[in-house]
């Protein structure tokens, strides 16, 4: 059988990228529980552009944009909850908002691994919760960032 694994190397996002991340997040995530919109489905997701790579955006069926990937903010805090109070399995809200960002970083870290640089990498991250079936956002904050 053949191995369909990408052949790729990881490459660490820099202090200052995890930082400008960091804040995006903190700041889209606290105006969503600002705004009584943390619910159960909520979610942080986001859309990696990298220099050069030409990657078609892909649609659900309901022809909504799919993004690279995402995560269930719920799986970190509770929901309805301002200011944030950590998931079950997290002792502390540090320890959680850790959790999260390891994930997060992660995740970032695959897609931008087919750059030699982050330089010029744009990020594009959003929030909030879909109407479902039909997956057209309720309620959504976003912001685009370029790593340095």
């Amino acid at each position: 059988m053949r191995d369909h694994t990408p052949d790729f190397k990881i490459q660490n996002l820099s202090a200052r990228n995890r930082e400008l991340v960091s804040e995006t997040v903190r700041t889209l995530l606290a105006r969503l529980a600002e705004d009584k919109q943390l619910t159960s489905d909520s979610l942080l997701e986001f859309w990696v552009e990298v220099p050069g790579v030409k990657r078609p955006r892909g649609t659900y069926r309901g022809g909504y944009l799919m993004p690279d990937s995402f995560i269930a903010i719920t799986d970190y805090f509770q929901a309805e909850q301002w200011p944030f109070v950590p998931a079950k399995p997290y002792c502390d809200i540090d320890c959680a908002w850790t959790e999260l960002f390891d994930e997060l970083f992660f995740q970032i870290e695959i897609f931008t691994s087919q750059a030699d640089s982050p330089k010029g990498i744009t990020l594009e991250i959003w929030t909030g919760h879909r109407n479902r079936p039909e997956g057209e956002w309720v309620y959504a904050v976003d912001r685009m960032i370029e790593l340095v």
